[in-house]
């Protein structure tokens, strides 16, 4: 079963990979996949 992160945790990730950080480097930083990070971003865009 998929692993559940908080919302802050999630805007935490995307507010780093919109200021201009690379999806792999916030992914290993912090311990979570860039697939993660890239389904995350496009839940953001479609309920933005």
């Amino acid at each position: 079963m998929p692993r559940s992160y908080p919302p802050e945790f999630r805007r935490k990730v995307l507010d780093l990979v919109e200021s201009g950080r690379k999806v792999a480097e916030v992914a290993q930083l912090l311990g979570i996949s860039d697939q993660t990070i890239y389904v995350w971003r496009r839940q953001h865009r479609s309920w933005a």
